[in-house]
C-alpha cells in the first residue's frame, strides 16, 4: 500500500518540484540567488535598525547612470553600478548635515537627478527600451559562473566587515553619542556601512535589477525582524527567508512562464506579510481575555439551616 502511494503520487509530485533545478541555468540562479540572500541579509538589517531604508531605495535607482555609462562603453555593469552608487552615497554624506534642508530631501534630490541622468544617457543609444527593460528588471537566469564567482567576493567581503565592525555599527545604531564616548569612532563606521550598502546593491543588481534589488535588501530583513529579537539570529534569518524566496520564485517561475527575478522579490514581499499576518493573529489570540469562570454555588447542607 505504502509502495503504490509512493509511486502513484509521491514521485510525480517531487520530480515535478525538482525538474526546474535539473537545468543548468536554473541552478546557477539559485546559487546566485542564495549567494544574494547572504549580502542583503548581513546588510538589510542594519540598514532598516538605523532607518536607511529610503537611502538603500534611492541607491537602487541612483545606480542607472553608472550602468548606462557602462554598457554604452563597453564597461563591466557591476562596477558601473558600484561606482554610481558610491557616489550617490558620498553626495548623500556629504549634505546629511545641511541646515538648509534635512537628510531626506538630499536623499530624494539626488535619486530624482541620478534617476533623471540615467534615462537620459540610455535615451541616447539605440536600443533604448531593451537596455532600460534590462537595467531595471534584471536576467537572474541569465547569471553566468564568473557573476558567482563575483557574488561570493561580495560575501566574504561584508561578511568580514560586519564581524570586524560589528560592536561600531552597534553602538551606532541604537546611540551614535555613546558610541564617541566609547572612542568606536562613529563617522568611520557609518562610512564602512555606507560601503557595504554599496557592494551590496551593486551585485543585487547584477542578479534582480536596479528597482528589484531594493526588495530583497529590504523584505527578507524586515521579515526576519518580525520572529527574531538577537541581531546574529535575524540576519540568519533573514538569509534563510531570502534563500527560499529564491527557491520559490524560480519553481514558479518555471511552471508560470513569469520574470524569474521579479517572481523572487514579489514572492520575499508576500513572505514578508504572510509573517506580519500570522504574527498579528498571533498577538490577538494571545490578548484575548479568556471567559470569566463563575463557580457553581454549592447547595446549603442541612445542618446550616
Amino acid at each position: 500500500m505504502v509502495s503504490v502511494f509512493s509511486c502513484t503520487i509521491v514521485e510525480p509530485v517531487m520530480a515535478s518540484l525538482l525538474e526546474p533545478f535539473t537545468v543548468s541555468f536554473v541552478v546557477r540562479s539559485l546559487i546566485g540567488g542564495v549567494l544574494l540572500a547572504a549580502v542583503c541579509a548581513l546588510v538589510g538589517v542594519w540598514v532598516i535598525a538605523r532607518g536607511m531604508t529610503f537611502l538603500g531605495e534611492a541607491m537602487s535607482h541612483g545606480m542607472l547612470p553608472g550602468v548606462a555609462i557602462a554598457s554604452i562603453f563597453g564597461g563591466n555593469l557591476v562596477v558601473g553600478a558600484a561606482a554610481s552608487a558610491f557616489a550617490m552615497a558620498v553626495g548623500v554624506n556629504a549634505l546629511r548635515h545641511s541646515r538648509e534642508f534635512g537628510r531626506d530631501t538630499s536623499i530624494g534630490l539626488l535619486f530624482v537627478g541620478m534617476l533623471s541622468v540615467g534615462v537620459i544617457v540610455v535615451s541616447h543609444s539605440r536600443s533604448f527600451a531593451t537596455d532600460l527593460t534590462a537595467f531595471l528588471f534584471g536576467d537572474v537566469l541569465a547569471i553566468r559562473w564568473p557573476d558567482l564567482l563575483l557574488l561570493a567576493a561580495a560575501v566574504v567581503v561584508v561578511a568580514a566587515a560586519s564581524a570586524v565592525c560589528y560592536r561600531p555599527f552597534l553602538a551606532l545604531t541604537f546611540d551614535p553619542r555613546k558610541a564617541r564616548t566609547l572612542g568606536l569612532r562613529p563617522e568611520i563606521a557609518n562610512a564602512v556601512m555606507l560601503a557595504l550598502l554599496t557592494i551590496t546593491m551593486a551585485v543585487a543588481f547584477s542578479v534582480v535589477g536596479t528597482l528589484l534589488a531594493f526588495g530583497m535588501l529590504i523584505a527578507p530583513s524586515a521579515a526576519a525582524m518580525l520572529v527574531a529579537r538577537r541581531l546574529p539570529a535575524v540576519m540568519l534569518t533573514s538569509f534563510g527567508i531570502g534563500s527560499a524566496a529564491t527557491v520559490i520564485g524560480l519553481w514558479v517561475s518555471w511552471y508560470a512562464a513569469t520574470a524569474a527575478g521579479a517572481t523572487i522579490a514579489a514572492v520575499a514581499v508576500l513572505m514578508f506579510f504572510g509573517i506580519l499576518g500570522a504574527r498579528r493573529v498571533t498577538t490577538a489570540v494571545r490578548r484575548r481575555p479568556s471567559p470569566a469562570f463563575t463557580p457553581t454555588p454549592k447547595p446549603a447542607s442541612e445542618g446550616s439551616l
